[in-house]
């Protein structure tokens, strides 16, 4: 059993940090409720960058992370990673205003991302031959159950110890991955690695926290408002300049020429595509469940279970049967269903209904999540050369981390902008509180009989329309998605995709000195 400590400690990280995507999702009515007092909070906006903290820091930090460990030492990073994970989780649990928690959880993105970044490095040095198999597959079904788990696991924990204990149970598990990582994981690095791209993070994180800053602020601030554009012209011109870093650097963080491939772009507008479209509106979906049908954390986390559990076993079976298939028709029908998915979502959700509407939409989606996620990887590491496949799963992963942080923003706007339209000329001030997961104190401050009645019809009317107008644009995104897919990719296995000539440069700082691809996630 001592073998198997590496992959014990890998999977205590992973579990973790991927659960923490999810996790808050449950438990945002009640932080809502307890810091309803601190206008700081910024009411549907701060619930927002409860999330999109984290997953943007995660995002933005991955492939940098990435390029560190390859140079300094992959358990070293994973194990910082794992302190300033669970110090920021402390924090974040004992945060007294809001502006602390939002903060914190972009701490433990950075943690996360340091642990997400060496955790696929880590076991290809402690593995190899049939046992590296194995461990590649109990780690691709640990990174499958945390999604299932995170609205559970939140659910639990906020309806019985409250919300904070979402952020204090990483503590322990932290711990013992420390002590698991330190007695069993050997240090491995690339002597070869390239030099930290500090221009290419740093101009990628300005673009990618504007633009979401930006649409996140769309419901006060109006798309045509100063404010909006001059963001978005920020975030375009951030953008911009990460390109022209990435171009003129020998060793960047991200090989643009990568691009060339139409498999690796249809990949990875497929990752991006599928994130914002399948998850991202789960935080939407919870409010509603939560504050405006009663329910409590646990109930809500089971309302949403079909999508993760249906995405788990179609994954499994998936990559079993499913390995011979081209990747044109698993990527691209798995983003078919998660359009149609929110598609049957939006159609069977009206005022009045409760959560039984949501129930198959959900479970189509989680079929097209299940069908779509297992060749995602393969196919974008076999379009690149075997000395870039460090570098294209760790573009992966980024994509589908920028998707869920810019889908809660696109989305949001929308949801928001739903309400409004839903409560009509004169319930629109009623907007914000509902946004914010207030529905209950309206309600509640209603006088009784027929007054009481008439706001009931008038919130479940507004909720309605925002989650239909919200599962309209998921929709769009996953049918966009698979549009992309059956445009660029070509038929074959994704072991059969043609890589693209290694570039002339003197390292791709993902390279291990044997010439195997230092692999990252």
């Amino acid at each position: 059993m001592r073998k198997w400590l590496p992959l014990t400690a890998v999977c205590l990280g992973a579990f973790m940090l991927l659960v923490d995507v999810t996790i808050v999702t449950v438990a945002l009515p009640d932080m809502s409720a307890d810091m309803a007092s601190d206008s700081s909070f910024g009411g549907f906006a701060g619930l927002q960058w409860v999330m999109d903290g984290y997953a943007l820091a995660l995002a933005a930090l991955l492939l940098g992370a990435g390029s560190l460990a390859d140079r300094i030492g992959r358990r070293r990073v994973y194990l910082i990673g794992l302190g300033l994970f669970a110090a920021a989780s402390l924090a974040c649990g004992l945060a007294t205003g809001p502006a602390e928690l939002i903060a914190f959880r972009a701490v433990q993105g950075i943690g996360g991302a340091a642990m997400f970044a060496t955790t696929m490095a880590l076991l290809s040095a402690s593995y190899q031959g049939r046992d590296r198999g194995v461990a590649f597959g109990v780690w691709g079904a640990v990174n499958g159950a945390a999604a299932a788990a995170g609205p559970i696991i939140g659910g639990l924990l906020t309806e019985n110890f409250g919300w904070r204990w979402i952020f204090f149970i990483n503590l322990p598990v932290s711990a013992l991955a420390v002590y698991v990582t330190l007695k069993a994981v050997a240090e491995s690095r690339n002597p070869h690695a390239a030099r930290l791209d500090l221009p290419g993070m740093a101009t990628f994180t300005a673009g990618a926290a504007a633009v979401t800053y930006a649409v996140i602020r769309v419901g006060e601030n109006g798309w045509g408002s100063p404010t909006t554009l001059g963001l978005l012209g920020l975030g375009a011109a951030a953008f911009a300049a990460f390109v022209l870093v990435e171009l003129r650097s020998t060793r960047p963080m991200l090989d643009l020429s990568l691009f060339r491939s139409r498999t690796f772009v249809a990949v990875m507008a497929a990752g991006l595509l599928l994130s914002g479209a399948a998850f991202s509106y789960l935080m939407y979906v919870s409010l509603w469940l939560q504050s405006a049908e009663g329910m409590g954390p646990v109930g809500a986390g089971l309302v949403l279970l079909p999508l993760s559990a249906a995405g788990f076993v179609v994954a499994a079976v998936a990559g079993r049967l499913l390995h011979a298939v081209p990747p044109r028709l698993t990527i691209g029908g798995g983003l078919l269903l998660i359009g149609f998915g929110a598609l049957l979502q939006a159609w069977m959700l009206d005022a009045g209904d409760g959560w039984t509407a949501l129930v198959p939409g959900l479970l189509v989606t989680g079929v097209g999540v299940g069908a779509a996620t297992p060749a995602l990887a393969a196919t974008a590491m076999g379009a690149v050369a075997p000395a870039r496949a460090g570098m294209a799963g760790g573009a992966l992963n980024t994509a589908r981390q920028l998707g869920t942080a810019l889908g809660i923003a696109v989305l949001g706007a929308v949801f928001h902008a739903g309400l409004r339209s839903g409560l009509g000329e004169g319930g629109r001030g009623l907007a914000e509180p509902l946004a914010s997961g207030g529905a209950g104190q309206v309600l509640a401050q209603a006088p009784a009989g027929a007054a009481r009645e008439a706001l009931t019809g008038l919130v479940e009317a507004a909720f309605a329309s925002g989650l239909r107008e919200t599962f309209l644009v998921s929709a769009a995104m996953g049918l966009a998605g698979a549009l992309a897919v059956f445009l660029l990719l070509r038929g074959g296995t994704p072991a059969a995709a043609a890589p693209l000539p290694r570039p002339r440069t003197q390292s791709t700082g993902a390279e291990d000195p044997a010439g195997a691809p230092a692999v990252r996630n």
